[in-house]
């Protein structure tokens, strides 16, 4: 008998190759999601620009009442900017407000005491409670209700020459005997038009979508925007922005509790018309889409690796070496430790069986095969249940420890 031979444990660091073959797959789907991601922005970045933008050709946007304003001779200007727009105001100037309920208070009083001095046109598109208080006071914003085909009912030749208009939405109230109110929708106005001290007016509107594209073509639309936005011959559309210089914290200024009560109402009364979709870029949509769908694809790819192993022919011979290492990198891959350790137990039990005396029918029985080959060893330490019967190693080392102390053993009965 001879002593039981010690080899070194195999390395089971991977490979720079097998790294670059498992990252591969990845690596190229991320490369696909980024080129296509950057295209994607560089295609829409010319015309997707929000909504309410005069630039923009999405349903939601602007552009065809600023093409057709600039076809009548109106030169449209688009302000992002506080300051911008308040330069902006004089007697010749229409200055539409895209997001009233955007700005800040003291933006707020500052684009209010701007506007009431200016003897031109301030148009503010659905301004909630806090902003029609500081922006139009003298109106109120009562409550809210979906956009609908409503007719004027009321004697403004704006309104009257346009007829029945895609309006509703925020609906107002005005004490003030000069104002005109329009579009009622349950009795409460949803166009307001208030004159101003130094000869211009404010025009309060309950809804956008007169000014979308998707709804230009319906109903009066067009002929209300056009004439709202082009009584003057220059045209400012302000677009509130958050990088605005201009945007500060509420400096605390004193006001009443009416003005408090508004300033909630506000947030809320925004809170309640936009959903989270509506606050999301059209871009970022498109993004997400292209990402779930990307899984989708991804998930379908990996799926089809799954399910029970299928015992068929080969077509060609294969040496045992190839047979035997393709199949050990299919258990590292799915990190199958119990597996390949049974494996490697029953191919042991299996061969010394046989040299034990040990018939192959009971070469899978403990009592009977340990019993055996005891007496064939001289380590008398040596848990062989352990070994050839014991619980699966916890790590790839203690794997390949498994394997090399299951050859030594081999080897040990084989000569002895």
């Amino acid at each position: 008998m001879t002593a039981a031979t010690t080899t070194s444990p195999t390395s089971t660091a991977p490979t720079p190759g097998q790294v670059w073959t498992r990252t591969r797959g990845v690596l190229a789907v991320v490369l696909i999601l980024v080129v296509a991601g950057i295209t994607f922005a560089v295609v829409r970045s010319g015309t997707n620009h929000g909504q309410l933008d005069p630039r923009s050709a999405d349903p939601k946007g602007s552009r065809a009442v600023a093409e057709l304003l600039k076809a009548r001779g109106i030169s449209v200007t688009v302000a992002t900017t506080l300051d911008e727009a308040t330069a902006a105001t004089g007697p010749d100037t229409t200055l539409l407000v895209t997001g009233p309920n955007l700005l800040a208070r003291s933006q707020q009083l500052r684009l209010e005491e701007a506007t009431s001095a200016s003897p031109g046109r301030t148009l503010l598109v659905a301004p909630g409670p806090g902003a029609t208080h500081r922006l139009a006071p003298g109106i109120r914003a009562q409550s809210h209700q979906a956009p609908s085909a409503l007719a004027p009912a009321c004697e403004l030749p704006v309104a009257r020459r346009a007829g029945t208009a895609d309006m509703g939405g925020t609906r107002y109230t005005t004490q003030d005997p000069t104002a005109v109110a329009c579009y009622p929708s349950a009795g409460l106005p949803s166009l307001v038009v208030l004159p101003t001290g130094a000869g211009g007016d404010t025009v309060v509107l309950g809804s956008p979508d007169f000014l979308q594209n998707e709804r230009l073509d319906k109903q009066g639309n067009a002929s209300l925007a056009l004439q709202l936005l082009g009584s003057r011959p220059h045209l400012v559309w302000y677009l509130p922005s958050l990088t605005d210089p201009s945007v500060t914290t509420d400096d605390g200024a004193p006001g009443d509790g009416n003005e408090e009560q508004s300033e909630g109402g506000a947030r809320e009364e925004a809170a309640a018309e936009s959903s989270f979709l509506d606050l999301v870029p059209s871009g970022w949509l498109w993004g997400t889409l292209q990402l779930a769908l990307a899984a989708v694809l991804a998930a379908v790819w990996r799926a089809r690796r799954l399910g029970p192993l299928v015992t068929e022919r080969l077509p060609v011979a294969i040496r045992a070496s190839e047979s035997a290492e393709g199949r050990s990198l299919l258990y590292r891959k799915a990190n199958a430790r119990d597996r390949a350790a049974d494996a490697l137990r029953a191919a042991t039990r299996t061969r010394i069986a046989p040299l034990t005396g040990v018939p192959a029918r009971d070469a899978h029985s403990p009592d009977v095969l340990l019993t055996a080959v005891s007496a064939r060893i001289t380590a008398a330490d040596r848990d062989l249940g352990a070994l050839l019967f014991g619980t699966a190693p916890s790590t790839d080392t203690a794997l390949v420890l498994l394997a090399d102390q299951l050859d030594a053993l081999e080897r040990e009965v084989r000569t002895s």
